[in-house]
């Protein structure tokens, strides 16, 4: 008796990658490199991208208060959920519709080489810091390397072509040349510091981990199921203490940039007291820009503003928070910790150089 033989099915997820690619090409048209191409040529023409969030029309911040809160995060709220929605869509997306083993070749080794694919794959990105986390952790999730994640969490941000053009046409291109040197040093150098964190066990136990992943998603009945429950879990976790801190940084404009005026000067202690303000305070993408050209106008020096320039884009309190269980402890005081000493650079830099 001959037994016909019944050919394997090809594994759910197999054509999940086409599914994500379209997902990440469409999205990031829709909501990013389509809106800043226009932008460019409003920026070109009128030298401008709009008014600060900081401060508004005003010449200071708002007292803290709740209507502050509010008014901070329905104006930041309205500039970022579209590329909120995509950040969650495309980090459940990384853990259902990508192969397990894809993220782990590209981002997954601890050599500079993942590094390097992190921080090129951010560039076309182009998310603020709190949008890219999502992303970040479906990374981490799948095993990227903590190198390799933080170099495409913070080059989202710091190296936006679109935000460098922005910069050059509304603040001068030296700002963006200063942004583009040591935006690269910080992105790369960053990553490459992480990655020496990385005891040779946990190196092993993340390859078993992948291994236990390529199984799990064999047995997974359904990827779109997969993906709608992932995408569930983590926006249940991370949209509310993210709305509940915006909401905390939106009353407290006013103690983080007590004073924007002249007596703001370029000294050290400015630079080091905006530095760490920048660190820590949320904006969307670009809004430095603004807030900078703001400050510069109402007679602020260049050495804060130049620390401003490299602390306000990369990180903020909202979203280490969403991160705070994608990396260890030290590696985001790491982060922090090189955010303001780059910051400080700048500001010197900014000075030194007489912008």
């Amino acid at each position: 008796m001959n037994t016909a033989r019944v050919a394997p099915r090809a594994p759910a997820y197999s054509y999940g990658w086409p599914v994500f690619v379209l997902l990440a090409v469409a999205g990031l048209f829709y909501v990013k490199w389509f809106p800043y191409y226009h932008r460019a040529f409003t920026a070109e023409a009128t030298h401008s991208i709009g008014a600060s969030i900081l401060t508004g029309k005003a010449a200071s911040a708002p007292a803290p208060s709740f209507a502050a809160a509010l008014d901070y995060a329905w104006a930041y709220g309205k500039a970022i959920w579209q590329a909120l929605v995509l950040g969650l869509l495309l980090g459940s997306g990384v853990q259902a519709l990508l192969p397990a083993r894809w993220v782990a070749r590209m981002l997954g080794r601890h050599g500079f080489g993942s590094v390097a694919a992190g921080g090129l794959l951010a560039v076309p990105g182009m998310m603020c810091t709190c949008c890219a986390a999502p992303v970040v952790v479906g990374l981490r999730e799948r095993h990227a390397s903590a190198g390799g994640a933080l170099a495409f969490w913070l080059g989202n941000s710091v190296l936006n072509p679109a935000t460098l053009v922005f910069m050059g046409f509304v603040l001068g291109w030296q700002w963006s040349a200063l942004r583009v040197v040591l935006g690269v040093l910080l992105v790369f150098g960053v990553g490459w510091i992480a990655n020496r964190f990385v005891a040779p066990q946990d190196a092993a136990a993340a390859d078993a981990r992948i291994a236990e992943l390529v199984q799990q998603q064999e047995r997974s009945a359904s990827m779109f199921a997969r993906w709608a429950g992932i995408f569930t879990r983590m926006a249940v976790r991370l949209v509310p203490e993210y709305l509940v801190l915006v909401l905390l940084l939106g009353a407290a404009r006013a103690w983080l940039f007590p004073h924007i005026g002249p007596e703001v000067t370029s000294s050290v202690g400015w630079i080091v007291a905006f530095a760490v303000a920048g660190m820590l305070f949320v904006i969307p993408t670009a809004g430095e820009v603004p807030i900078i050209q703001a400050m510069l106008a109402l007679g602020v020096g260049v050495g804060p503003a130049g620390a401003l320039l490299m602390t306000l884009p990369p990180v903020s309190v909202p979203s280490f928070a969403m991160l705070a269980r994608s990396f260890r402890p030290r590696v985001l005081a790491l982060v922090a910790a090189a955010v303001v000493g780059f910051g400080i650079v700048a500001g010197l830099a900014a000075v030194v150089l007489g912008f």
